[in-house]
């Protein structure tokens, strides 16, 4: 499979079952912190990245929060995880022993194959398709559903507003020192502002017939096929993996345990 190949198979599947694959592929990861099970998920996802053709650029703008956050978790279960084995260092609280090393492993691997399945899968996500699914496939509550759709075609705005604000108050001169106070005036602004366009969008919405408990229509029907049960396939393959090849080589380790 070309990239151009994978890249239109992940566009062609409902963004519903997108969700649905990143649940099965991360849930079952959730339940083991050892180090295997989690290497064998990444590597795995990295090689499909590749095959979906991410560019290396790309992965780390879209996934550099996880990046960050997975190092950050495995440097204070290095520090501060259970102590076992071997000490190499302490310091009053902290203890880097044989335990808290591979713990540290164990976490950072875990966090990285977590995290990351939502780069590919939510890549090009559109938010009114998946509303559409949510309302229609997963059945959710149509009023919940369009309203989290119109909050989340506002956040747009939101960071608009806060830059044409910013450029105005510049150019009264009034934008140049007090960064703490400049901050503070502007959310409170943005508040305001944000108050009134929510409450014309909700009177707009309502006039438009959102709000009525009758039966509801979609004008982009929402559908699943062959590529969804083949996401679905995949994520579920690659969890079974990870977790029977840390099971095989010794190394699960339950969170219960």
């Amino acid at each position: 499979m070309n990239a151009d190949t994978a890249l239109r198979f992940v566009d062609r599947v409902n963004p519903v079952t997108r969700l649905a694959a990143a649940i099965l592929l991360t849930t079952p990861l959730l339940v083991s912190v050892d180090w295997l099970s989690a290497a064998l998920a990444l590597v795995i996802q990295l090689a499909l990245f590749a095959a979906a053709g991410v560019r290396a650029r790309t992965f780390a703008r879209r996934t550099w929060p996880i990046l960050i956050a997975a190092p950050i978790a495995g440097i204070s279960m290095l520090l501060y995880g259970k102590p076992s084995g071997n000490e190499y260092w302490n310091f009053w609280l902290a203890r880097v022993t044989d335990g808290s090393i591979e713990l540290a492993i164990a976490v950072t691997v875990r966090v990285l194959a977590i995290g990351l399945p939502a780069v590919l899968l939510f890549m090009n996500v559109d938010p009114t398709e998946l509303a559409d699914g949510l309302a229609q496939i997963a059945h959710l509550p149509s009023r919940f559903v369009l309203g989290a759709l119109a909050g989340a075609r506002l956040v747009g705005l939101f960071v608009e507003d806060w830059r044409a604000m910013a450029l105005s108050r510049r150019a009264r001169g009034i934008g140049d020192h007090g960064a703490l106070r400049r901050f503070a005036t502007m959310a409170f602004a943005l508040l305001v502002l944000a108050i009134r366009r929510g409450s014309k969008l909700a009177t707009a919405m309502e006039a438009r017939g959102f709000g009525s408990d009758g039966t509801r229509t979609w004008a982009r029907p929402s559908r699943v096929g062959w590529p969804d049960a083949a996401l679905l396939a995949l994520a579920v393959s690659i969890a079974t993996f990870a977790l029977a090849g840390a099971v095989w080589a010794g190394t699960f380790h339950p969170v219960w345990s």
